[in-house]
């Protein structure tokens, strides 16, 4: 693995691909607005739609837009700084020394600008880093907060080693699981960046619109040349486990990594098999993280079931500009109560971690 690999998808690659692909675009309800200041010392850039609606984000807000339209009130467009479809906290803003309130400053003064020349209704920063989301709260913006789940490298060194930190029972269920793939004649292997081969990322693409159709009877937000481009552009980047089975790829889950996290995004297989989920979202993603020395496995939004295989319940951010006096009284009132119940939840969660010493505080 290179050296000092950056957030993988604040960079050119990714973005482009999104727009090159037609992804991310008018057409999508993800209109690029993207600010770029460029001062005699600095050059700063941050990503910015303008939307019509609120899908793809991962933080959800369709009560807010409820209520405006309750009250005969437009809530889109509004402005949004995120990764179109990609719920992986990290930087929001670029810049090639370190990031200053002053700059975070002028951004939002560009929002401001921008904000009235379309419109719209607010402006959402949907999961910056701890770094961002604290050089941005000194500006007049609403705080959310939300869970995700992710695994933390705590000093392992093999797959045995972090078993070895649960209880017996729990350690006893994953090895019971990932014994049963090999039982049912499935091998795994992980192909990385320009070794995937061509006809898994036919069968990746085939599976991910499989995956939405089954779900929600749409299709995918991402296009097949998407997949192409970040094939080409990124794949220093990227890896992919993919299960076989009678010497036929069955299934595919595909991360992005940096120098610190692994990021599992996408995966689908072409029929049921008992644990094959866990086996290439969860554990070969651990596994993967410890062969490139990584700290941490963001492994996507949701899913409880994580905490018992040993993703810890950790806070996600999101930062908010509201236009309207009452609305943002309203929402504000809302996210103090939700505040409360994500870190009693949060709280009530640990509790449940299978490991018999917890080490938290990540």
């Amino acid at each position: 693995m290179k050296a000092d690999q950056p957030y993988p998808f604040l960079g050119k690659a990714f973005l482009q691909a999104l727009e090159d692909s037609q992804s991310a675009c008018a057409e999508t309800g993800w209109q690029p607005m993207h600010i770029k200041l460029d001062s005699a010392s600095d050059k700063i850039s941050m990503p910015l739609y303008l939307k019509d609606h609120s899908m793809g984000e991962y933080v959800f807000d369709y009560a807010w837009a409820d209520a405006y339209y309750r009250h005969n009130l437009e809530y889109y467009p509004k402005l949004l700084t995120a990764i179109p479809f990609t719920p992986a906290s990290g930087p929001r803003a670029a810049l090639s020394s370190p990031l200053q309130a002053r700059h975070c400053q002028q951004l939002f003064e560009s929002v401001l600008v921008t904000a009235e020349e379309t419109g719209a209704s607010s402006w959402h920063m949907l999961f910056p880093d701890q770094q961002q989301l604290e050089l941005f709260q000194d500006l007049p913006l609403l705080h959310r907060e939300g869970v995700q789940y992710h695994w933390f490298n705590r000093d392992y060194a093999t797959f045995d080693d972090f078993l070895g930190a649960m209880t017996s029972r729990k350690r006893k269920m994953i090895r019971r699981e990932r014994k049963e793939i090999s039982q049912q004649g499935i091998s795994i292997e992980i192909q990385e960046g320009a070794n995937i081969q061509p006809a898994v990322w036919q069968l990746f693409y085939y599976l991910y619109e499989r995956t939405y159709a089954k779900r929600n009877g749409t299709r995918g937000y991402l296009t097949q040349q998407f997949f192409q481009q970040i094939a080409s552009t990124m794949c220093d980047q990227i890896a992919m486990a993919v299960a076989y089975k009678d010497e036929q790829p069955i299934a595919c889950a595909l991360y992005f990594f940096d120098s610190h996290t692994l990021y599992g995004r996408y995966w689908g297989s072409v029929d049921e098999f008992q644990f094959l989920h866990f086996e290439l979202c969860y554990y070969q993603g651990i596994e993967f993280a410890l062969s490139k020395g990584l700290q941490r496995y963001d492994a996507g939004a949701q899913g409880e079931h994580k905490i018992m295989r040993g993703f810890e319940p950790i806070k996600t951010h999101s930062l908010h500009w509201i236009k309207h006096d009452d609305f943002r009284g309203a929402i504000q009132q809302f996210l103090t109560e939700e505040k409360r119940s994500i870190e009693t939840y949060i709280e009530n969660a640990k509790e449940i971690l299978p490991y018999r010493q917890v080490a938290t505080g990540q």
